[in-house]
């Protein structure tokens, strides 16, 4: 293609709104316009590198034996109901109603739409496994829409479903999942790690995220540099480091005193001279309607995932001022378990063996010092605490790290939840009606391609991989009214199309630095520079990563590409 006959609409600024790298290179680049907040237009350039990332992906989806397919955007609201999902995805969901008043909602996500098709087509196991898959927008309705392509209301998935017989079959389509989303990735060129993370409103009992690290993700992994563990926040488990002091010994009685004043922890070790971790902090919650207490370390924080999941609750909520005075007799910042008999308290697993710590009187302005769980109350302990840089690994007891990331890809053993929910069921050998369990596996379109500006950019643009970049190379004359330089430019050009290379000859009436600047803007990997040394019979060969070059004679430019892209 030649550049002078395209729209690739560069800009020399980056947009005032536009906060990451990845968003800023994009829009520079003219890969994306907005259209208003969360939505954007994908131009010529966005629209060639999505079109190889969807590609990649559908080989190797196809690859694992899956079946491609093309869902419905728009949702009855009865199916989402069948599942249970038409509440629980809350303000999240773009919902509306046709002109006879029937509720219908825009896809976030596929699993009620797949289980409808196979609940009424498989019935026997000899129809088992099948793996689905599709290519298609979800629709998300973000409260806080930013970081360009990172969080949006419209976006492009690879979603696919696996159905499968008993769990055994469940593992296979998930490791063939596993692997395929490691080759997809490898492919596009991103380094990337695999956790262990929380399904949340998706349900199941076995997720793993694929993450990008980066500056500009909102999501954190803990990682151990020494044995490798990784997992989302949300999921991660750590051993917390000792407290500063340690406990009073003996068999000391609760006894009150007074604190004006002093409503946080903070305040309260200021006002005390005991550190943090010599305190109880309570935090009332609601779990599906009932209060809970949950007790933490002093200088930890509530993980309301492993929460909900050690209540067994679907929905979870702070306790509103009014619940907490009724429920316990003061306001927070005074509460505390001792006495606390209106409320199930759940404790977490570092406060386990502690004694005579300090905790809330359940009386304005008073505390309690010599406060120790299982002696002066009675409480369930788990897990409830979010791990935190510098935590001992789980594993070796090495120091963990939090690493800020972009999810680009999830996968979860959903089991029976929406078989169970919706009933899709087949005859097993022995003639009998049992569930069918599954899988769900989803890939973000363009998060693949934010996640390598993110990862490969300089101060002059993107360097794009080879696989998900528009162009392969671009041939750039630097006086193209030159005759010779413009004939040895449209040869080398057409040497490259021969070899199957996407190429991009630069053949705009511009100065040489403007073309230089606009093809490193816009991440082409190679650029074959047509110059001065066209009267040695060479050219330039630059590498967009890196900005490695070296001379090569002219006839050989076009195999030198080739070669190089394919390394």
């Amino acid at each position: 293609m030649h550049w002078s006959k395209l729209f690739i609409p560069t800009l020399r600024e980056a947009p005032a709104e536009a906060e990451v790298v990845s968003h800023q290179l994009l829009v520079r680049a003219g890969y994306i316009r907005q259209l208003s907040a969360g939505i954007y237009s994908y131009l010529f350039l966005a629209q060639r590198s999505l079109l190889k990332i969807m590609q990649i992906v559908r080989e190797e989806m196809d690859a694992i034996g899956a079946q491609e397919m093309l869902l419905p955007a728009l949702h009855p609201a009865e199916l989402w109901q069948e599942s249970g999902r038409w509440t629980v995805m809350g303000d999240n969901m773009f919902r509306l109603k046709d002109r006879f008043g029937r509720d219908l909602c825009l896809g976030m996500t596929h699993e009620e739409v797949m289980t409808s098709i196979a609940r009424g087509e498989l019935r026997s196991y000899k129809q088992l496994p099948q793996i689905w898959y599709q290519i298609q927008n979800k629709f998300r309705d973000e409260p806080r829409p930013k970081s360009g392509l990172l969080r949006v209301r419209q976006f492009l998935m690879k979603d696919s479903y696996s159905f499968d017989l008993d769990a055994e079959g469940l593992d296979d389509s998930y490791q063939k999942h596993h692997q395929a989303y490691r080759r997809i990735f490898d492919r596009c060129g991103l380094n990337y790690l695999v956790v262990e993370a929380h399904s949340g409103a998706m349900g199941g009992s076995q997720s793993h995220e694929f993450m990008v690290a980066s500056d500009a993700g909102e999501d954190f992994v803990v990682q151990c540099g020494s044995c490798g563990y990784s997992a989302n926040l949300e999921k991660a488990v750590s051993q917390p480091r000792a407290p500063e002091l340690a406990d009073p010994e003996g068999d000391l009685t609760p006894e009150p005193f007074h604190t004006p004043g002093r409503k946080t922890i903070a305040e309260v070790a200021e006002f005390t001279g005991l550190p943090e971790t010599c305190q109880m902090k309570s935090l009332v919650m609601v779990a599906d309607g009932h209060p809970v207490l949950a007790l933490l370390r002093g200088d930890h924080q509530l993980s309301e995932t492993k929460f909900a999941a050690a209540m067994g609750a679907s929905e979870i909520r702070p306790a509103h001022p009014e619940e907490m005075r009724r429920w316990l007799g003061a306001d927070a910042g005074s509460l505390g378990p001792v006495g606390a008999s209106k409320l199930r308290i759940i404790a977490d697993e570092a406060l386990n063996g502690r004694r005579n710590m300090i905790a809330g009187a359940n009386r304005d302005d008073y505390h309690l010092r010599h406060v120790t769980p299982g002696e002066d109350f009675v409480a369930e302990f788990h897990d409830l605490r979010q791990a935190v840089a510098g935590d001992g690994c789980i594993n070796c007891g090495a120091p963990l790290e939090l690493r800020k990331t972009i999810e680009i890809g999830h996968i979860f053993k959903l089991g029976y939840k929406y078989a169970e929910s919706m009933g899709l069921r087949v005859l097993n050998a022995a003639g009998e009606e049992v569930p069918v369990i599954m899988g769900s596996y989803g890939i973000g379109i363009e998060r693949i391609l934010s996640a390598a500006v993110e990862q490969r950019h300089d101060a002059d643009g993107m360097a794009l991989p080879v696989a998900i970049a528009p162009f392969v190379v671009v041939v750039t004359p630097v006086n193209s009214a030159e005759a010779a330089q413009r004939r040895a430019a449209e040869e080398i050009y057409q040497a490259c199309r021969a070899l199957g290379l996407d190429a991009l000859l630069d053949d705009r009436d511009e100065r040489p630095g403007v073309k230089f600047k606009d093809a490193d803007l816009i991440g082409i990997p190679f650029r074959v520079t047509v110059g001065k040394k066209l009267a040695q019979g060479k050219v330039e060969l630059v590498e967009r990563h890196g900005k490695a070059s070296a001379d090569v004679p002219v006839a050989d430019a076009a195999t030198e590409v080739k070669k190089r892209a394919a390394m």
